[in-house]
């Protein structure tokens, strides 16, 4: 696989360059949730994020979190109707939520079960709370298909040829591609990144 034999050390070298380097410290310590409210917090933080830009759904994440932590109506901080049940219904049963998923003995399917957690953002949640899963995004399915292979079997490869976790290879692709640094079509390197740190990707 040319990116895990090749391009790896210098797209890690671009990301870092590009000013994300603490992404790799993030994603190298993630972790199981500690208790009800941190799991209920980073599930409704997914929520947010399906199907938004990252930096227009934190925006809405942090005024969701403030409303509730404030006891506001969830429709003044968030105008999605079925994002703000779920996100309701989460929070109010949390606790319940919490033990049933540590004692759930396949946790991917138990984040499949739960409201507006669909068949990709699942993995988003898996990733967040530490589990070794690559979330198949558009970006990383299209980088897989160049390879003809799967985001999870690519991203498992690299982690084991970098001693990354999936989960940090998953975010590094993922903030390569998003800042125009990888070409997920070709699975090369943007031969002007260094005149491109920071850009959107154009072709992605």
């Amino acid at each position: 696989m040319k990116i895990a034999l090749v391009d790896w050390p210098r797209l890690e070298a671009a990301v870092i360059a590009a000013g994300h380097g603490d992404d790799i410290e993030w994603a190298e310590n993630l972790k199981a949730p500690a208790n009800a409210d941190d799991f209920a917090a980073e599930i409704i933080f997914v929520i947010c994020n399906s199907g938004m830009k990252h930096t227009v759904a934190r925006g809405i994440y942090d005024r969701v979190m403030d409303g509730i932590r404030a006891g506001r109506s969830m429709q003044e901080s968030f105008r999605h109707p079925g994002k703000c049940a779920a996100i309701a219904d989460i929070w109010q049963h949390r606790d319940k939520l919490f033990r049933w998923y540590c004692s759930a003995p396949d946790k991917l399917a138990f984040l499949a079960g739960l409201p507006w957690i669909g068949p990709i953002t699942k993995y988003h949640v898996a990733k967040n709370f530490g589990l070794q899963y690559a979330k198949p995004d558009v970006h990383l399915t299209r980088l897989a298909k160049t390879f003809n292979t799967t985001p999870q079997a690519m991203c498992d490869v690299i982690a084991k040829r970098t001693g990354y976790k999936i989960a940090t290879v998953d975010t590094l692709l993922w903030r390569a591609a998003a800042l125009g640094i990888l070409n997920t079509r070709t699975g090369e390197i943007n031969p002007t990144t260094g005149d491109q740190h920071g850009k959107p990707a154009q072709e992605n």
